[in-house]
């Protein structure tokens, strides 16, 4: 498997962990009373959707020129 190809699903992964870590954080701080309007949350699913389309396209290109 070529590196564009293995990154996609690393890269949905890690989105996946940081969005639920922000999610998990983000119920603390509820519980514990913290202000929230403060904090913005990065938005990690979102960014992480762009990389893996950006890989993809990459992979698209790469598989291209060297199968052809």
């Amino acid at each position: 498997m070529c590196v564009f190809c293995a990154a996609v699903p690393a890269t949905l992964a890690i989105g996946a962990k940081v969005n639920a870590e922000q999610i998990r954080e983000r119920r603390e701080a509820e519980a514990r009373g913290a202000d929230l309007s403060a904090k913005k949350p990065v938005p990690a699913v979102k960014i992480a959707l762009v990389a893996a389309g950006a890989l993809l396209v990459a992979s698209v290109v790469v598989h291209s020129q060297f199968n052809s």
